[in-house]
């Protein structure tokens, strides 16, 4: 298995800008929220149970997902929650097993949203958090997603804290400035991280 180090951070904390940075430079990518997507794709065994709990109302006219419905179950109901975590969690882990297992890269950035949520950060050689203030989560998630500062308050008070997140760091970039301000930060932590994997592999 190769080096892994897990990437997170709150929503607005422009994530994905850090992960393509260093996709830029070579690292293989593997997004948690990626695979959450394929073990759901029509006609898979993990989307027929959903229809056969839920009933036809959760599929979309095409027989996709229908995202917005099952949040809406899930909000309402620790129950369902629980028993969508069940399903899905092994099938995205299993996945993600197989992705880092054909992997000939030094190491892989694993993008994990939900890291702290979710209790994942055994599974990680090492945590790079994605940091920004608040405000700067609110701004960022307004404008991309087109919603009002109450739904954007809702998102992120349903998030571990920031504190929460940076308790577990073992590496932080700072990314309340423009995307391009981050770039030497990734550099410097590849650098790093290579020279970890290489280190573990000795």
């Amino acid at each position: 298995m190769p080096y892994t180090v897990a990437l997170t951070g709150g929503i607005g904390s422009g994530k994905s800008t850090i992960a393509n940075a260093f996709a830029a430079l070579g690292v293989p990518i593997i997004d948690a929220d990626v695979i959450a997507r394929e073990v759901v794709e029509p006609g898979s065994p993990a989307l027929q149970q959903i229809a056969q709990r839920h009933g036809p109302g959760i599929l979309t006219e095409q027989g996709a997902l229908n995202r917005a419905r099952l949040r809406e179950l899930i909000f309402q109901s620790p129950e369902e929650k629980s028993w969508l975590n069940n399903l899905l969690h092994p099938l995205i882990n299993a996945r993600t097993r197989q992705l880092k297992a054909l992997t000939t890269a030094p190491y892989v950035l694993w993008v994990v949203p939900l890291l702290v949520e979710n209790s994942l950060q055994h599974q990680a050689d090492r945590i790079l958090v994605v940091d920004v203030d608040e405000e700067t989560q609110l701004t960022r998630t307004i404008q991309r997603d087109g919603i009002d500062r109450q739904q954007a308050q809702n998102i992120l008070s349903a998030q571990a804290t920031r504190d929460a997140r940076l308790a577990v760091a073992d590496d932080i970039i700072n990314n309340s400035g423009a995307p391009e301000e981050a770039l030497p930060q990734v550099a410097a932590l590849h650098q790093r991280y290579l020279a970890l994997a290489a280190a573990q592999q000795d």
